[in-house]
């Protein structure tokens, strides 16, 4: 792929690897990329950029997906990759899918709130106190605490 050459070349402080999912790897520096996908190899470019290592709140996530598709809008440009926004808000609504259900509490089904300090989420309706795991690419669970 000649766009991954010029990556390389242009981002050397960055490792590129092929690989079934596109993904950041913070802490090896290296972007993960599905061959023939030049749109998400930039989307995770952007993350790299951003320099994006991970989240404590949820809505941190959300600010950083966004961000790596903007930045992903401006590198589409300079190496000639279209972005349509239906990719972008295809992705940003499985992120939002993905932490409603996050947040919606194991026993009554409404919508808690995520607490500061602990990451732990709260049930506004029927007082009840959970945590999930990241389950991105897992399956979800909610584990309620006593």
């Amino acid at each position: 792929m000649e766009l991954i050459a010029r990556l390389k070349a242009d981002f050397g402080q960055f490792s590129f690897e092929l690989a079934e999912e596109n993904l950041w790897l913070p802490e090896k520096k290296t972007i993960l990329y599905k061959k023939n996908d030049p749109v998400g190899v930039l989307h995770e470019l952007g993350h790299a950029i951003g320099d994006h290592e991970g989240f404590a709140q949820d809505i941190e996530l959300l600010h950083a997906e966004r961000d790596a598709w903007d930045k992903a809008l401006e590198l589409g440009k300079k190496y000639g990759v279209k972005i349509s926004a239906e990719r972008i808000e295809t992705a940003m609504d499985w992120y939002r899918d993905w932490l409603h259900a996050r947040s919606t509490c194991p026993e009554c089904g409404q919508n808690g709130v995520q607490q500061r300090a602990s990451g732990y989420y709260k049930c506004l309706n029927c007082e009840t106190t959970w945590q999930t795991n990241d389950a991105r690419q897992t399956g979800l669970k909610r584990y309620k605490q006593k």
